[in-house]
């Protein structure tokens, strides 16, 4: 009998000692959060040599100078990267391609921002017809462009602010 009560103790304390172990932690995260997990950007491939340059058919007229600036131009004026500009992962930098960019609290985003203020599924950046469009996935908070809030999905111009949560995004050459 008294082998049977000291084995009952025993349990007893070992799970009162896993009940405050298990509070410590809850209380833990719950002050300091989850250690958000590091951001790394998806590294280019590196291009090929570059084609040397074809030679222009001759054609008469000035007209075919202006088409070639104003395709330079609209080249120029394309968005490259996809920039965080102030928040916790300040400095990140992803390349754009033709895929949207998710951006949340959800590892299955593009995007991971770990901040109370960002839902799980928050924002995504879509290419469309040479642009780039913000769309609010129904987030708690919002999704700004330029301080408007974002209702509708809106075409995002280079160098204007996207604010989700405490992290600010734009579109840069």
């Amino acid at each position: 009998m008294p082998a049977v009560l000291f084995l009952l103790h025993a349990v007893v304390l070992v799970l009162m000692w896993g009940l405050v172990l298990a509070a410590i932690v809850t209380v833990r995260h719950d002050f300091f959060g989850a250690r958000p997990k590091p951001v790394t950007a998806p590294r280019p491939a590196r291009p090929a040599a570059p084609a040397p340059p074809a030679a222009p058919a001759p054609t008469a007229g000035r007209a075919t100078g202006r088409r070639a600036r104003a395709t330079t131009t609209a080249n120029k004026s394309t968005a490259m990267v996809f920039a965080v500009t102030a928040g916790p992962l300040v400095g990140t930098t992803l390349p754009l391609r033709d895929t949207p960019i998710t951006i949340g609290r959800a590892d299955s985003s593009t995007l991971v921002i770990a901040d109370d203020y960002v839902s799980t599924h928050h924002a995504r950046l879509v290419p469309r017809d040479g642009a780039w469009v913000v769309e609010d996935l129904g987030s708690t908070n919002g999704t700004f462009l330029d301080r408007a809030r974002v209702t509708a999905p809106t075409p995002v111009p280079v160098g204007v602010p996207i604010r989700v949560g405490k992290t600010t995004l734009e579109l840069r050459r």
